[in-house]
C-alpha cells in the first residue's frame, strides 16, 4: 500500500528516470553480478544493449 502512496506523490522530473538492473556474467570466474544504474527513459534500450 505504501508504494501506491509514494507513486501518487511523485511529479515532475522523477517520472522521467528509471532504475535499471541487469545481470552480468564475469568472464574470469563465470559468476553473475548485478549492474544498477538510474537511466533516463529514452536511454533504457541503450543500457541493456551495452
Amino acid at each position: 500500500m505504501a508504494k501506491k502512496v509514494v507513486a501518487s506523490l511523485q511529479s515532475g522530473e522523477g517520472r522521467t528516470f528509471t532504475k535499471c538492473i541487469k545481470m552480468v556474467r564475469s568472464p574470469k570466474s563465470g559468476a553473475y553480478s548485478f549492474e544498477e544504474e538510474i537511466v533516463h527513459n529514452d536511454h533504457i534500450k541503450d543500457f541493456f544493449s551495452k
